[in-house]
Formats: structure tokens, sequence, C-alpha cells
């Protein structure tokens, strides 16, 4: 029989940070909706508003199957080619 030792740490995870931008001028948005309730308004609020105090624009929008499942691979190219910058929305 093996035994597991549920009391050990998780293992730890090096994650590296995207490097800001200067400025958010002229770059373009991408939104992700994840479906909860209100999360496209809170996306687009946020977009209104980064564009109007920083020149941020709008060039893609994504909403996902629910908020469980991940965005879709094709998704993420989409993305990755057409924002410079992606904010992921959560409602409630």
């Amino acid at each position: 029989m093996k035994l597991f030792d549920p009391t050990t740490a998780p293992a730890v995870r090096v994650l590296t940070l995207a490097t800001r931008p200067a400025s958010l001028a002229g770059l373009r948005l991408g939104l992700v909706d994840n479906t909860k309730f209100n999360s496209d308004t809170l996306l687009r609020k946020l977009a209104d508003r980064l564009q109007r105090r920083h020149g941020a624009q709008v060039t893609v929008t994504r909403r996902k199957r629910s908020p469980s499942h991940e965005i879709d691979e094709n998704d993420i190219k989409t993305l990755r080619s057409q924002a410079d910058l992606v904010v992921s929305g959560i409602g409630d």
C-alpha cells in the first residue's frame, strides 16, 4: 500500500510576468468575457475608460463558453495577433 502525505506544500511554480508598457497610448486592447453575469458590462466600462484616459483601442473581443472553461486555442491566436494587452473580465 502506498500512502500520500496530504500535508506537504504545493509544488512551486515560477512565473514570469509580462513587461509593462510605458504607456497605453495607441495599444490594441483585447477583451475576454468569461460569461459571468455583468462581466461584459465591467469589460466595456473598463475599455471605455482606458480609451478615454489612455488612448488604448479595443481591437478584439472574445467570449468563453463558460467561466470554468479555458479560452479556445483559436481565440488565443487571435488575441496574440490582434492585441497588445488583454483584459479578462469577471462578473457577479
